[in-house]
C-alpha cells in the first residue's frame, strides 16, 4: 500500500489534471509578470510623440502607437496594472462584505437569515451596470481629496459594493449545510462559543467554494471595469486601463485596428485564464472527488 497523500497534494494532483486550469495559470503568470515589469519599458505611457502617431506594429513598437504617438504595448502593460489591481481589490472587498453576511445568515437562520436574504435579493435585483455608472458619476463629482487623487480605488470600491451578494449567498448556503454536521454539534456540546464555531470550525471546511468564487470575482470585476471605462465612466485618461484603451480605439477601428485588437486580446486572455483556473479549483476542491482520489491512492 502506498502511504496516504496529504490533502494539499491531493488537491494539487487533481488541479494538474485540468489542462485548461494549468494553461490559465501559465497565461496569467505571463501577463502578471509582464505587467509588473512595465517600468522597464523605454517608453513613457503618458508622453506624446506626434511624429510617430498611428504607427503599425513593428519591432520598435510591437503593438504600434496610438493617436498621440504613445507606445501601445507600454500603455497596455500599465493599463493591465490598473485593471488587475481593480480586479483583486474587488475580490478583497467582496470577501470582506460577503463572507460575514453569509456566515451570519447561514449560521443563525430564522429572522436574521430572512432579513439578510431580502437585502441580498434587493441588491441583486439592481441593474449593476446602470448603478455603477450612476455611482461613478456621483463620486467623480464629489469634493473629496481621496476620491479625486485615487480614481482607481474609487472604481474598485464602487464595483466591490455591487458585487458582494454572490459571495454572501454562496457562504450562506455553505453554512446552512455545515452547521448541521456532527463536529459542529460536538463543539456546541463542549461549550465552544458561537464565534469560535463559525470561524474555526465551519469556515475552514467551506474554503473550497469560497476560493473558487473569489477567483471568478476577479475576472468579473475586470470585465466590469473594462465595460465601465469603455463607456467613459471608469478610469479616466490619461491613466490607461484596458477599458479606456478600447474606448479610445473605437473612433479609429477601421483604419487602425491594432488599437483595439491588443487591449481586447489582453482582456480576453486574462478573463478566460481566470475562469479556467476557477474551474480547475472547483474540481480540485470538490470533497467527493477528493474522497475518490483517496480511495484510488490506497
Amino acid at each position: 500500500m502506498r502511504p496516504p497523500e496529504s490533502m494539499r497534494s491531493l488537491v494539487w494532483r487533481r488541479f494538474r489534471r485540468h489542462p485548461g486550469a494549468v494553461a490559465g495559470v501559465i497565461i496569467l503568470c505571463i501577463i502578471f509578470t509582464a505587467v509588473l515589469l512595465a517600468p522597464l519599458s523605454p517608453y513613457d505611457p503618458l508622453k506624446s510623440d506626434i511624429k510617430n502617431r498611428f504607427q503599425a506594429p513593428s519591432l520598435e513598437h510591437p503593438f504600434g502607437t496610438d493617436g498621440l504617438g504613445r507606445d501601445l504595448l507600454t500603455r497596455c502593460l500599465y493599463g493591465g496594472r490598473v485593471s488587475l489591481f481593480v480586479g483583486f481589490m474587488v475580490m478583497v472587498i467582496t470577501l470582506i462584505i460577503g463572507v460575514p453576511v453569509g456566515m451570519t445568515a447561514g449560521y443563525f437562520g430564522g429572522w436574521i437569515d430572512n432579513v439578510l436574504t431580502r437585502i441580498i435579493d434587493v441588491a441583486l435585483s439592481l441593474p449593476t451596470l446602470l448603478v455603477l455608472i450612476l455611482l461613478s458619476a456621483i463620486l467623480r463629482e464629489q469634493e473629496v481629496p481621496f476620491i479625486k487623487s485615487n480614481n482607481v480605488m474609487t472604481i474598485a470600491v464602487v464595483i466591490g459594493i455591487l458585487s458582494w451578494m454572490t459571495v454572501a449567498r454562496l457562504v450562506r448556503a455553505v453554512f446552512l449545510y455545515l452547521r448541521e454536521m456532527e463536529y459542529v454539534t460536538a463543539s456546541r456540546a463542549l461549550g465552544a462559543s458561537t464565534l469560535f464555531i463559525m470561524v474555526s470550525e465551519i469556515l475552514p471546511n467551506g474554503f473550497g467554494p469560497i476560493i473558487v468564487e473569489a477567483t471568478l470575482e476577479v475576472g468579473y470585476a475586470i470585465m466590469l471595469e473594462s465595460g465601465l471605462s469603455f463607456l467613459g465612466f471608469g478610469i479616466q485618461p490619461p491613466t490607461p486601463s484596458w477599458g479606456n484603451l478600447l474606448s479610445n480605439a473605437q473612433e479609429h477601428l477601421i483604419q487602425y485596428p491594432w488599437l483595439a485588437i491588443f487591449p481586447g486580446l489582453l482582456i480576453f486572455f486574462t478573463i478566460i485564464a481566470i475562469n479556467y483556473i476557477g474551474d480547475g479549483l472547483r474540481d480540485a476542491l470538490d470533497p467527493y472527488k477528493i474522497i475518490g482520489s483517496v480511495e484510488e491512492s490506497k
